[in-house]
């Protein structure tokens, strides 16, 4: 019998001349299907271990062994192949790329699951994790789009960068209460997660965790200390966040571009943070952190606020007006960028305006500049496409580059004396700019600052120096308009003066009834021609008193 079983299986293999009874055929069958199955796996052995490095099967559903060869198979990772197309060797995951798989059992044998194992899988559409398992790897299952489940057992520590991000189709997520880090873009672009639970022993979640999910409302746990930059970033469903006792860190735009977000709320033993009306603040309440992006029409900041952070009100695009109280001293940068501001005042207390602080303000068609402020950061107007006139006051020493870049319906700007360094493009793509006028000394400008403004004239005031008949390849001319003394008087029934200055110089005029608390009425807008022009007020009479001055346009 034993010389029959002996080499009866080849036999078998030719069509068997010899006659095996059932029971030895299925015995034959099933000591040859380890075989079978090990022949899709490529592998390596490390201290009494396998590591699987690489799947060559078919593809549909595939169960991992828990052994080979006897060994226990603890950790599904990769190796290294070479690309012609770049040139260079790169790291592979043990199944990437493997479209044609659609499933797969990982046995409670394994460990470690190592970054790229599974990236690109895009037919995959379930995967079991194993108790066992430790450790999930860096974009272990990123882009594997059609997977629609997902449970991380309670073994697991930590969740690796980019680990599900692109897992566009999980509309179920459970994390188990042994994780304590989500890491960087985890979860990014699971735009069809609408709901998750973060256990209590999360500690911290990355940058961009769950950066553009479908998530809709989210309760941030009590062992939570730091959430990181854009972590829910670009939410466009979330309504509410409920941040725990703990948190002692949010990064910069953690909650930003959320345009349904109503309400951030903060539990009231937090030492760190508070909110009010569903507005984040630090715990003192003179930072404003965090404006809800989908509450509409004004708000008032209270008068606590020293600061308005950075990126906190970026890019409420429902947000048209904003009082800002005298106790504001810095407005941070991006603070208000791509925000929904019709017209904003600046309050006297402001010393600096940050970088991009109202780009792409698109709505913005007036700003008030006090004379506090001393510096306007890079593009801290840029690309506000309606904004139509601004004035640089005296106390300004700085303007930033490109801080006024791309503004296409600006047509005067008024740089007070103060201003010694203007940036690089600070006004440059401006197509509608046609005058700028200098109240000091000609600053240091290169062609860069006013590129792309062809239309572009510089006025200076008499007694200033440094101004030549060009300047960055554009006219500078001197704003010299004078009322003649001894023309003042009544002509034809009309009150009247004459006018000069150099030509081609467009001067307003202006009145007002009262110097102590004047508002001044635009009457006339004279272009000078060299010669004395004479401006007649057929109003005059309407009124106890005017008085009148001479400005630009």
């Amino acid at each position: 019998m034993e010389t029959i079983s002996g080499f009866g299986r080849r036999l078998c293999i030719k069509g068997t001349a010899i006659r095996l009874r059932a029971g030895y055929l299925s015995l034959l069958l099933l000591l040859a299907l380890p075989a079978v199955v090990q022949a899709q796996f490529e592998y390596t052995t490390t201290n009494g271990t396998v590591t699987i490095t690489q799947y060559t099967g078919g593809g549909g559903p595939v169960t991992i062994p828990s052994e080979i060869k006897n060994l226990p198979v603890t950790c599904i990772g990769g190796r290294y192949d070479y690309m012609e197309m770049v040139g260079s060797w790169t790291w592979m995951g043990a199944f990437e790329d493997c479209t044609s798989l659609t499933s797969v059992v990982i046995p409670n044998s394994v460990t470690n699951i190592g970054d790229y194992a599974f990236c690109d899988c895009s037919g995959l559409t379930s995967v079991t994790l194993p108790d066992s398992l430790t450790s999930i790897g860096s974009e272990v299952f990123a882009g594997c789009c059609s997977l629609t489940s997902v449970v991380i057992p309670n073994s697991v520590t930590s969740i690796g960068h980019s680990a599900f991000c692109y897992c566009s189709s999980v509309t179920s997520l459970t994390i188990g209460d042994g994780v304590t880090n989500i890491g960087d873009s985890a979860f990014y672009y699971c735009t069809s997660l609408s709901s998750v639970t973060i256990p209590n022993s999360v500690t911290s979640i990355g940058d961009e965790a769950f950066e553009d999910c479908g998530l809709t409302s989210v309760t941030i746990p009590d062992s939570v200390i730091n959430i990181g930059d854009e972590a829910f970033f670009y939410c466009p469903s979330l309504t509410g966040i409920a941040i725990g006792n703990s948190v002692t860190n949010i990064g910069d735009e953690a909650f930003e571009d959320c345009a349904s977000l109503t309400s951030i709320t903060v539990d009231a033993n937090n030492p760190a943070y508070s909110s009010m009306d569903g507005v984040l603040f630090n715990h003192s309440l003179n930072t404003l952190v965090e404006y809800p992006g989908g509450i509409a029409g004004s708000y008032t900041i209270p008068d606590s606020v020293t600061n308005i952070a950075d990126y906190a009100f970026s890019p409420c695009r429902n947000l048209t007006s904003v009082t800002i109280p005298n106790s504001v001293i810095n407005i941070g940068d991006n603070a208000f960028s791509a925000s929904g501001l019709t017209s904003v005042v600046i309050p006297n207390s402001v010393i600096s305006i940050g970088d991009r602080a109202f780009s792409c303000c698109t709505s913005l068609t007036s700003v008030v500049i006090p004379n506090s402020v001393t510096s306007i950061g890079d593009c801290a107007f840029g690309w506000c496409s309606n904004l139509t006139s601004i004035t640089i006051p005296n106390s300004v020493t700085s303007i930033g580059n490109s801080a006024f870049w791309d503004c296409q319906s600006l047509t005067t700007v008024t740089i007070g004396n103060g201003v010694t360094s203007i940036g690089m493009g600070a006004f440059a793509n401006c197509g509608s700019l046609t005058s700028v006028y200098f109240e000091g000394n000609a600053p240091a400008i290169d062609l860069s600052v006013f590129s792309g403004d062809n239309y572009l004239t510089f006025y200076y005031l008499p007694g200033t120096i440094g101004w030549e008949p060009l300047i960055a390849n554009r006219p500078a001319v001197m704003w010299n308009p004078r009322l003649e003394p001894g023309s003042f008087g009544v002509r034809s029934n009309q009150f009247g003066f004459n006018i000069t200055g150099s030509s081609n110089l467009v001067v307003v005029i202006e009145a007002s009834t009262n110097l102590l608390n004047s508002t001044w009425y635009p009457l006339q807008t004279i272009t000078l021609n060299g010669n004395p022009l004479c401006f007649t007020d057929p109003y005059w009479t309407n009124y106890a008193s005017r008085f009148y001055r001479v400005t630009w346009p």
